[in-house]
């Protein structure tokens, strides 16, 4: 298919070429951008699979201890429906207090590190 041509019309009226030029130099900054977001965006993605990775192994370790998601509840207060959405990853937006009670209810303890945004991290088990 050919490359369609974009006629440089705004709100039915044809652009002055300084609102052209104005509308180039913006697409020029947004563009410009679009790294660093994407990078941004790549590593908000790496952070929420690494939190979903913490709840999917407490999971396998309330299924190890023959827990169910009703023992979890009691032990936390935490609503069932939440803590199945916490272990299938479909729940991004928690606090660390929320992991905290969760890990003490099987019997594990959280350890938060902080660490340069650029170095890699290093899953502890």
């Amino acid at each position: 298919m050919p490359a369609r041509r974009i006629e440089r019309v705004s709100r039915g009226r044809k652009l002055t070429p300084q609102e052209a030029a104005r509308y180039r130099q913006l697409r020029a900054e947004i563009e410009s951008e679009k790294p660093a977001i994407d990078a941004q965006i790549r590593a908000q993605l790496a952070e929420q699979r690494e939190l979903a990775a913490v709840f999917a192994e407490l999971k396998q370790v309330r299924q190890a201890l023959g827990l169910s998601l009703a023992d979890i509840q009691e032990r936390t207060g935490i609503d069932r429906s939440a803590l199945c959405k916490l272990e299938n990853g479909q729940r991004a937006n928690f606090t660390l207090d929320t992991v905290r009670k969760y890990a003490q209810a099987v019997g594990k303890r959280v350890l938060v590190t902080v660490a340069d945004a650029t170095e890699p991290v290093a899953a502890a088990h």
